[in-house]
């Protein structure tokens, strides 16, 4: 997926939006929308929406000093997820489709997106997506293929949303490789942040090896690209990751719910729409 123009105001909101997680010092916080301004006009608009901004958080950490502006966000996040964890997987046991259930929870978990929105309400979000219909639904696609696959690689997105992954994760019953960002970019899971959110206790986590908001496959190492190449089932949650994997030719599921026009215009639905989407033709 390209950079649309209407990407480019929107980098400059998250900027600010960084900037202030770490100082309130104002000149600071002008010089920073200063020279991501000025990088803007330099930003080809070929460029994936995570290529653009790998950019930006590179900028904003340079000039802010700070390494980690959401850590205090992401470790809340995750213990209010983790608090969640017991009544979720009461839900998943009454449930009629155990797995259906866990790709709801996976999806809601999607919502806690500060690239995007900072204002959210999980309990809402919750119980909204169990009940809302898919605009997208490939999910006869992705019990068939689930049930042919020996492994499955699991592209994470946010640090709460890991929680939530682990969820589903538990669900699909085969060895997971989880993959985290290498460094830290927005409230992105990290490896620390998938320890905490106890995906180790599940899955396999590998690094990225990049430190783009979404997964650049180009922009890997030997690594991840060989994952890719041998993976028989991908899943990849987010908008993030859609942006950077939607033109990818791999056997590639994508949770996400819809929190840019741009993306749901891009896939066909309408904004706030929830998605499981095969990147196959049928």
């Amino acid at each position: 997926m390209k950079t649309y123009l209407d990407c480019l105001p929107c980098f400059l909101n998250q900027a600010l939006r960084a900037g202030r997680m770490v100082t309130n010092n104002e000149m600071k916080l002008k010089r920073i929308l200063d020279e991501v301004g000025m990088m803007v006009k330099d930003i080809p608009l070929e460029n994936t929406p995570p290529e653009t901004g790998d950019i930006i958080y590179r900028k904003i950490r340079e000039i802010s000093g700070e390494f980690n502006p959401y850590q205090k966000i992401k470790q809340k996040n995750i213990k209010e997820a983790l608090s969640l964890y017991p009544s979720l997987k009461e839900k998943i046991e009454e449930s009629n489709d155990r797995l259906l259930t866990a790709i709801r929870f996976a999806i809601a978990g999607n919502v806690i997106d500060f690239g995007v929105n900072k204002k959210f309400d999980i309990n809402k979000e919750i119980n909204e997506i169990l009940r809302k219909k898919f605009a997208i639904f490939n999910y006869k696609k992705f019990k068939e293929l689930l049930a042919h696959s020996k492994k499955i690689l699991y592209i994470g997105d946010n640090a709460g949303e890991a929680v939530f992954d682990r969820i589903l994760i538990e669900e699909m019953k085969r060895p997971v490789t989880y993959v985290v960002r290498s460094v830290p970019v927005i409230n992105d899971v990290t490896y620390e942040d998938a320890v905490q959110a106890g995906i180790d206790k599940v899955a396999n986590i590998v690094s990225s090896k990049t430190s783009a908001p979404g997964l650049i496959l180009k922009t890997c190492n030997h690594e991840i690209k060989n994952l890719f190449e041998k993976a028989e089932f991908i899943i990849s949650k987010g908008q993030g990751n859609y942006e950077g994997l939607s033109n990818e030719k791999y056997p590639i599921f994508f949770l996400l719910k819809t929190k840019c026009w741009f993306i749901a215009n891009d896939l066909g639905v309408d904004d706030g729409d929830i998605i499981l989407k095969g990147n196959f033709k049928n």
